[in-house]
């Protein structure tokens, strides 16, 4: 069975196109979502399509781009159609998983991916280098200050109870011992 799945980004914008397009490629089913940015997690049309699709079904989309909400997402998902025994055409990049050149524009796609995400990889941890260079603090906020530190240890070591002095201070007893022994 052929199923077309069909998106729009906006209310102001119309699937006529696309309706038109996955008509043409003879899909009786077609499932769709108007108004809603493939960033958004809740596409209840394409959540349907998706528990409706069976081994040997084949989903139709006009173009890759009203699938996905990114291309890791898009690839995650192809996995899964590959897995599932499901076939994927994509109308637009003349994607169609059932031949070897579909099958080849898939993988070079897959291997894009993974590039991208190399890059992100990459300059997210050129930025942390570069941060910490300039002296910015990673990580949690230190819930006691120096000087509540230096307070603490006068009174443990005066005699008082060290739940005493983390209550005192706010803090849990973990917290206290941590910064006692720093």
């Amino acid at each position: 069975m052929k199923y077309g799945y069909a998106r729009t980004s906006t209310d102001d914008q119309t699937t006529a196109l696309q309706l038109a397009a996955l008509k043409k490629a003879r899909c009786p089913h077609i499932f769709e979502d108007k108004g809603l940015t493939g960033a958004t997690t809740k596409r209840p049309a394409l959540a349907r399509c998706l528990r409706t699709l069976r081994a040997g079904d084949t989903l139709v989309v006009w173009k890759l781009d009203r699938l996905g909400r990114s291309l890791s997402d898009l690839i995650t998902m192809l996995d899964d159609f590959r897995d599932r025994g499901i076939r994927f055409q994509s109308l637009t990049e003349a994607i169609d998983t059932e031949t070897p050149t579909g099958r080849a524009m898939w993988e070079m796609i897959g291997v894009l991916a993974e590039l991208e995400r190399s890059l992100i990889t990459e300059r997210t941890r050129a930025g942390v280098q570069a941060a910490k260079r300039r002296g910015v603090k990673f990580g949690r906020k230190p819930k006691l200050t120096p000087q509540q530190i230096v307070h603490a240890r006068d009174l443990v070591e005066k005699g008082e109870a060290r739940q005493y002095v983390a209550d005192l201070l706010n803090v849990g007893r973990t917290t206290l011992y941590r910064a006692l022994s720093a």
